[in-house]
């Protein structure tokens, strides 16, 4: 029905402000979200929409409680959560890879330990990922300049994502295996999407069409 409310649960950045791109080209209003001040629940009335601005790591959790019944967020962060939430579509901005990285043929000579360490901020990917290959490792949890765990020795390798790779070059680290690509995505509560499916549907089918007409407009450039 088209007085239910739908809530969007959104990180403030760059992930949120494109999204708002899209969400704007479909005629929804997104001037409270886009200047929020100190407020952290903002509107579209005309619409229904309400939006909520949270840390990028609580958009899974907020979207899982069904608090929120859309969420944005990066591939990495949604892999780490491991929330049973549907993906229902790749916004295709925001894209990076995930990836190892360390030094090229077998690391920092210093290093001497048996245990194979890894920084990361995601310990859940990084013990899925080496846990396929039947490795054990040691997962040392980091959440700023990751790429210092091989330069010190505190690591053999990091797990992060990458962009450019300008951060690993300058420190003398290049990219040993890629695990995934990484984009924007978004995600849907599974109750939500039974009892609001008609405005949810529809929500989707918009930012489709719109992500669709940036490509080709990305492709004509």
């Amino acid at each position: 029905m088209q007085d239910e409310i739908i809530t969007l649960a959104l990180a403030k950045g760059r992930l949120a402000e494109q999204t708002f791109d899209l969400l704007e080209h479909m005629g929804i209003d997104c001037s409270q979200p886009r200047n929020p001040g100190r407020q952290l629940v903002l509107w579209d009335e005309k619409n229904r929409i309400r939006f909520i601005l949270v840390k990028p790591s609580d958009v899974p959790t907020y979207v899982d409680h069904g608090v929120a019944d859309l969420g944005v967020v990066g591939k990495d962060t949604l892999m780490e959560a491991g929330r049973p939430l549907y993906e229902v579509l790749d916004l295709t901005f925001g894209k990076c890879r995930l990836c190892v990285a360390g030094y090229a043929g077998g690391g920092n000579a210093s290093v001497t330990r048996a245990t194979f360490r890894v920084c990361t901020k995601y310990p859940n990917i990084a013990r899925s990922y080496w846990g396929a290959q039947g490795r054990t490792i040691e997962i040392i949890e980091l959440h700023g300049s990751v790429e210092l765990g091989p330069v010190i020795g505190l690591s053999d390798v990091i797990l992060d994502i990458v962009e450019s790779g300008s951060t690993l070059r300058a420190n003398g680290l290049t990219v040993l295996e890629e695990v995934c690509d990484v984009s924007a995505r978004l995600v849907c509560n599974r109750v939500s999407m039974k009892t609001k499916r008609d405005r949810i549907r529809s929500l989707i089918d918009g930012l489709d069409e719109q992500v669709r007409r940036m490509n080709q407009a990305m492709m004509e450039a």
